[in-house]
């Protein structure tokens, strides 16, 4: 299980009924489990009025219920880094490989856009390592509208492009690369022009492997095609 470095520093608990500033306790751990609890006790230091003081620990095994002022405590759960069958965390470096299964899906881009621009395209690359086919039916975006798998080819010397309604089959042991001028990926409504140098975050839906988070670099804005 991926393991996440968790550092929390005076962590502050105010404390208005009693006319408290702040309580402060500090806690670390340097590799923990995601999905770890962790419990932190705030002792309360005593006013100088000498009427207020929250600072009684329970004993390991002993209930707080029976102490007369038992110090506030914060618990704190690490968030996993992993998802659900199939899916994968999106936080990653664009263009980093990410596997899934059977699949791995690497390299790519998607194209930066003139301003005003509302259609951007790109690409990836998907190896199948496995032994039988898988399929990419959906591709999502939060930098888009929608996103839609399409094909270009020529046909009496002429391209013609064509929404794929059934997806991309990804077959055993091949390697399909999408890319400008054949299997693509196209952005429509896009919420603001992909700029050179940023990044696009996607996430592919597969017949078999599920839901997988990857991230596109954006490139320069040479080549392409039109879209009306």
């Amino acid at each position: 299980m991926t393991k996440t470095k968790f550092t929390l520093l005076a962590a502050g608990l105010t404390l208005a009924a009693a006319n408290i500033a702040h309580a402060r306790a500090t806690f670390e751990t340097g590799s923990a489990l995601a999905e770890t609890t962790f419990e932190a006790v705030l002792q309360v230091p005593r006013r100088t009025d000498d009427k207020v003081a929250w600072n009684q620990v329970a004993a390991a095994g002993q209930s707080t219920h029976g102490l007369k002022s038992p110090a506030p405590t914060v618990t704190v759960t690490l968030a996993s880094n992993t998802q659900g069958h199939g899916e994968h965390s999106s936080h990653q470096t664009a263009g980093t490989p990410v596997e899934a299964g059977d699949l791995e899906i690497s390299g790519g881009a998607v194209k930066a856009m003139l301003p005003g621009a509302k259609v951007g395209g790109g690409g990836l690359v998907v190896k199948n390592t496995g032994s039988a086919d898988d399929r990419l039916l959906a591709v999502e975006s939060l930098a888009a509208g929608r996103v839609e798998l399409h094909d270009m080819k020529m046909e009496n010397d002429v391209m013609k492009m064509r929404k794929l309604e059934d997806g991309v089959v990804i077959p055993a042991g091949a390697t399909v690369e999408l890319k400008s001028g054949g299997l693509h990926l196209m952005f429509m409504e896009v919420t603001k022009p992909f700029a050179e140098g940023g990044t696009v975050p996607v996430t592919l839906t597969f017949e078999k492997a599920g839901k997988v988070e990857y991230v596109l670099p954006v490139g320069a804005a040479v080549g392409g095609h039109k879209h009306n």
